[in-house]
This record gives structure tokens, C-alpha cells and sequence, in this order.
């Protein structure tokens, strides 16, 4: 008996044992979540934490981030969008958030515009924008918008057949151009026949492929624009410039004639050869594109050439591999490189032109610097190609560089991956069916076979 009695009392106290250890645990434990913060995201995508481009950005900020978010008293609400918030907190200590309740300061949603049932304002020195769609990519959108403090405005010369940095058509620019607006660049089509001078607030004239002549008067307010300093993005088709060639000059360039012929592409399934696909490792130096790696594709691209002499400083920006040339026939059967006629690889199809110009107005004087692109290629940013690979995240980079936007340069484009998962009516069907029933029956069918077994032993 005393045996027994021993074995139970050595039970007992084991329990009381265990049951302090758990208890000692869980409040080391509270303890220990009181005093510190650990978050770990193991989604593929990352969806629960701030992607690369809202980081890199977000490093780039230097002072204080202030965001009204003005929504009802609504707990679910409120804690949605500070859990979004959050994510941006963990990265940048000095962002501060503050509820305010539209129904109790009518006054002041009145004087603020707001026009959602939820709205941010972020303030950012000095500055603000209105979010109305709480999700990272339109916060940080935003973010980048106050960043870059003035503002950009980007003139597209229209009028003469160019790409429409507003247009649907597959050879616009549409996408390419509300990408711009959403980084905090301010688009413009401007007609040249219509004005006495560009205007001077433009950060950067962009023409994109004319296909009529243009006025001389026209090429004399593209070439006083150069000459005052202006910067230039120029998207060059192959073949006739309609009169743009006088701007070329004074710029000591050339566009030669024919186009790039690229077999590399075979290698992913790209059948046609005039597709130039510039892999990162044919990345030549250039602040424009220092670190991308991104592949970027160019349909019928043609080469720009430099005179050796010039007061501007060149350095090529798009390069191409030992495997090109230059076709100066026509693409027709079989295309093949015809020594003496055309010109080998490796070849340039985009170059960069600097210079800093002594400006003399009446009341001050100083320098002033200047930055062109020319690309040989104007496909590449059209509604059809822009999406392909790193060809959007380019066309941003070589604005940002334009403008003088070195710091946000290597911001990347893309903020976060799609994770919303699409299925179809079959799809959807056959996964309703399998939990709302075979599942079911399957747990029933065991639990019944385990019964009867069990009745038989």
C-alpha cells in the first residue's frame, strides 16, 4: 500500500510539476513578446511585407512622413489600413500615422477635398497626395510623387504622325506614359505649330517617331530648345526622319541606314531576327542603368553613330553582342550577313549626349547642364512591347536619369506580384464539389468503418 501510495504522490507531484513549468513558459513568453517584435513572412511572394521598389524608396526619404487617414470608427477598418501602414513603419521609423473620422470634421473634409469613404494624405515636406485605393503600390506611387518636390513636365511633340503618350493604338505610348504619371511625372502632348517656343517648364521634350515632315519652323523650335539646354529623349524609327536630320547634326550624331538583324532571340522561341534582345550582360557603364538586370527587348532597332569630335560627351547606353550586324538590304527569305556590305557587331542602338552650357540672361548668369537620349528604336516602349521583361523599368530609368533624378533611378518599377489567384467556372465547380461533398462522405465512409470494425472485435 505504501508503494502505491508512493507511485500516486509521485504522479501528483509530477503533474503540479508540469503544470508550473507550462505556466513559468507561457509568461517568459508574454515576457518575452512584450519586449520584443518578431515577424516572419513565408508567402512566396512576400505579400505580408513591403516589397524591394517601397524600400528602396523609402531609404531614400530623408524626412518625415506624416499620413491623415480619414476613416469612420470602424475597428476592422482602422486596423486594415494600420496594418498596411505598418509595413512601412518597420522600414521608416518616422512615418506617423493619425486617424480622423469624416462624419465628426465635416468642415474639414470639405476644405480638404476628400471624396472617398477612405482617403489618405501623405505629407511629405511640405507637400501632400491623396491615396483613395489603400493598397502598396498607390502608397508608394505617392511617396515617389513627393519625392521628387517640383514638378515634371515631360513634352511630347504631337502633330506630325508620333506615338500618343495617351493613345490605345499598339504603336502608342499609352502605358508607358501613365507609368510616368504615376512616379510623379507630369505628360504633355504639345503641338509645335501651335506655339512660339517650348515651353519653360518642360524637364524634357520626348519625340517619338514622326511619319510627315516636319515645318522648318517647327525643327527651328526643337533646335533653340537644344541650344538654351533643354533635354531630349529621342526615339528614332529606321528610315526616313522627315527633316529631323538637321537636329541629328547638331547633335553629332547619325542614323544609319538599315536595321539590326538579332538571332539570339531563337534561343527563347523569338522567330523574327530584327527583335534585339539585350541581356544584362551587354549592359555597357552608364549611371542610367547601373545595376539593372533586367532583359530588354528591341523590335526593327537601328544603329547611332558619333563623330569623333564634339562638345558634347557620348557614351553608349544600348549595346549589342558579336552575333549582330546591321542588314542594309531588305528582309526578305533568307537573311544572312553579307561581308563588305554590312556592318558586324557589336553595334550601338542608344547613346547618351552631355554637356554643361554657360547661360548669359539679364540678371544672372550661370551654368547649366544637358542630357539627350537618342535610341535607334521607338517599338520598344509602345503599348505592344512595354510589358515585356525589364523594357517598362528601362523607359523609367532613362527618364529619371533625363530629368535629374539620379536618386530615384534605381528604384525599381514593379512594387508587387500579382497574388490574387483567378479560377475558372470549371475549376471553381469541381472545388466546391470535392469539399462541399466527396470530401464529407469520405470522413463519413472512414468513421463508419471505423465503428463497424470496431463492433465486430
Amino acid at each position: 500500500m505504501d508503494i502505491r501510495l508512493s507511485k500516486i504522490a509521485r504522479s501528483r507531484i509530477n503533474n503540479y510539476l508540469t503544470g508550473l513549468l507550462i505556466i513559468v513558459a507561457a509568461v517568459l513568453l508574454s515576457w518575452l513578446n512584450s519586449r520584443a517584435e518578431f515577424q516572419f513572412d513565408w508567402t512566396r511572394e512576400g505579400r505580408h511585407t513591403l516589397s524591394l521598389a517601397s524600400k528602396a524608396l523609402l531609404d531614400k526619404l530623408a524626412d518625415p512622413v506624416h499620413i491623415v487617414a480619414y476613416a469612420r470608427a470602424d475597428v476592422s477598418l482602422r486596423n486594415a489600413i494600420g496594418n498596411i501602414i505598418e509595413r512601412y513603419q518597420r522600414q521608416k521609423s518616422d512615418i506617423h500615422l493619425r486617424f480622423v473620422n469624416p462624419d465628426i470634421a465635416p468642415d474639414e473634409v470639405r476644405e480638404l477635398g476628400i471624396s472617398a469613404a477612405v482617403e489618405l494624405i501623405l505629407t511629405y515636406q511640405g507637400r501632400s497626395e491623396h491615396v483613395q485605393l489603400i493598397t502598396e503600390q498607390e502608397i508608394t506611387n505617392a511617396l515617389q510623387r513627393l519625392a521628387r518636390g517640383a514638378e515634371r513636365w515631360i513634352a511630347f511633340i504631337e502633330g506630325h504622325g508620333e506615338r500618343n503618350p495617351l493613345g490605345k493604338a499598339n504603336h502608342d505610348l499609352q502605358e508607358w506614359g501613365r507609368q510616368l504619371q504615376n512616379k510623379g511625372f507630369t505628360v504633355q502632348p504639345i503641338n509645335l505649330a501651335e506655339i512660339q517656343s517650348i515651353p519653360v517648364s518642360t524637364r524634357v521634350m520626348v519625340i517619338a517617331g514622326p511619319s510627315v515632315e516636319l515645318l522648318p519652323g517647327e525643327l527651328d523650335l526643337i533646335a533653340t530648345y537644344l541650344e538654351s539646354g533643354g533635354n531630349l529623349l529621342w526615339l528614332v524609327d529606321p528610315g526616313d526622319q522627315h527633316g529631323l536630320e538637321t537636329i541629328a547634326d547638331k547633335l553629332d550624331i547619325k542614323i544609319e541606314p538599315g536595321l539590326i538583324i538579332d538571332f539570339a532571340g531563337r534561343l527563347i522561341g523569338l522567330d523574327d531576327p530584327s527583335i534585339v534582345m539585350q541581356t544584362p550582360s551587354l549592359n555597357p557603364p552608364h549611371p542610367a542603368i547601373n545595376n539593372f538586370d533586367l532583359t530588354t527587348f528591341f523590335p526593327t532597332a537601328t544603329v547611332i553613330t558619333n563623330k569623333d569630335e564634339s562638345d558634347w560627351v557620348f557614351r553608349p547606353l544600348i549595346s549589342t553582342g558579336d552575333h549582330t550586324w546591321l542588314e542594309t538590304g531588305k528582309l526578305e527569305g533568307e537573311v544572312n550577313f553579307d561581308e563588305g556590305k554590312d556592318r558586324a557587331g557589336p553595334l550601338t542602338l542608344g547613346i547618351s549626349l552631355e554637356r554643361t552650357l554657360f547661360i548669359e540672361e539679364e540678371n544672372r548668369q550661370y551654368n547649366r547642364d544637358q542630357r539627350i537620349i537618342v535610341i535607334g528604336d521607338g517599338d520598344f516602349l509602345s503599348n505592344t512591347y512595354v510589358a515585356n521583361v525589364g523594357n517598362m523599368e528601362f523607359g523609367t530609368r532613362i527618364m529619371n536619369w533625363l530629368s535629374f533624378d539620379d536618386d530615384l533611378i534605381s528604384i525599381p518599377t514593379t512594387t508587387a506580384a500579382d497574388s490574387q489567384l483567378q479560377l475558372g467556372t470549371f475549376a471553381r465547380g469541381l472545388i466546391a464539389f470535392g469539399f462541399l461533398i466527396i470530401l464529407p462522405l469520405a470522413l463519413s465512409a472512414t468513421g463508419v468503418s471505423i465503428w463497424w470494425f470496431r463492433r465486430k472485435q
